[in-house]
């Protein structure tokens, strides 16, 4: 130890450690934006999924509905249940690019499903990632701030996360109505059917 310092590993290590919103504010906000990513990954199916199923697939919006979101939420219900105890075993970080990387397949299957079983398998791994990335930034936000502003990291947490559903739903609505539900190199994928027309790709 340098002469003059008289800091101990232990009250080093305390002072490395600040907790709160003002003191983690770039880290923090970080996180918010984050989680308006991790919201916008559900806001990009939910303008187009419904219009899919009644266009392409020929479904009925209830039995579509009841589906993919059923699938969706058993999944997300599923992995909340675990995503705390991954965060503590193996760390909040691991846990968050896990959740990322698990959703890398849902717009392909999206893009390129040729029946609604795969849009069905995309909500259960888009509901495993939502379990994953959500919850662990709501801890991250939580561990940052302390416990006298976790009302207060939540509200920003489920602000975000909803703003970036909204966000996308628009953007993938206004695409949609533009280019098509689905773009052209896929169309070869998709099923015929008499209201295909509607929505050329």
């Amino acid at each position: 130890m340098r002469s003059g310092s008289t800091s101990s590993p232990l009250t080093g290590q305390t002072a490395a450690i600040r907790l709160g919103l003002r003191q983690n504010l770039a880290q923090f906000m970080l996180l918010v934006a984050v989680n308006a990513l991790v919201g916008g990954t559900i806001g990009q199916e939910r303008t187009v999924l419904p219009l899919l199923a009644e266009e392409v697939f020929g479904l009925d919006l209830y039995t579509s509905a009841l589906t993919y979101i059923l699938a969706f939420g058993l999944a997300k219900a599923a992995t909340n249940y675990f995503a705390g105890t991954l965060s503590d075993r193996y760390g909040r970080k691991p846990v968050l690019v896990a959740g990322w990387l698990i959703a890398l397949p849902v717009p392909l299957l999206l893009i390129f499903a040729d029946s609604w079983g795969w849009i069905v398998a995309a909500n259960v791994v888009l509901g495993i990632s939502q379990g994953l990335t959500w919850s662990t930034t709501v801890m991250m936000k939580m561990d940052l701030v302390g416990p006298e502003r976790r009302g207060l990291a939540m509200g920003l947490n489920e602000a975000a996360g909803y703003l970036g559903v909204a966000g996308t739903a628009l953007a993938t609505g206004y695409i949609a109505s533009t280019h098509g539900l689905r773009p052209a190199p896929s169309s070869s994928a998709r099923p015929s059917s008499p209201s295909a027309s509607v929505c050329p790709c």
